[in-house]
């Protein structure tokens, strides 16, 4: 299993839609940053998911403002990070079989990602 914690709020896709109405550039920006703070988070963790997964995402909320569809998006920031810097061959069916979303609202912001094989 392979597992990592990210330890701030990511974007709703609320947010991510009013960064992209805001500026034809907002919400290329704003994935590209988000992006490039899960690849730190990453570091120089080594792993190759070249076969089929199942991923958990617990995702942390402060409280039960934003609604779970809108937290649960972020999920495509975390894939393609990974993606981008070779960690992950593709985010497809191929290599991703299905993804768990459970919530937990304890005062902390984040999302704990586990990832373990689906053979």
């Amino acid at each position: 299993m392979i597992s990592f914690k990210i330890p701030f709020r990511l974007p709703s896709l609320n947010e991510y839609t009013d960064k992209c109405r805001g500026n034809r550039y907002g919400g290329a920006s704003c994935k590209k940053a988000v992006e490039h703070d899960i690849m730190l988070i990453l570091g120089t963790r080594h792993f190759l998911i070249a076969s089929p997964v199942d991923i958990t995402f617990i995702w942390h909320e402060p409280n039960k403002r934003r609604d779970k569809d809108n937290v649960a998006f972020a999920k495509k920031f975390i894939l393609d990070a990974p993606q981008k810097s070779g960690r992950l061959k593709n985010d497809n069916n191929k290599y991703i079989h299905g993804f768990t979303d459970r919530f937990v609202y304890d005062g902390s912001e984040g999302v704990e990602v586990w990832i373990e094989s689906a053979e």
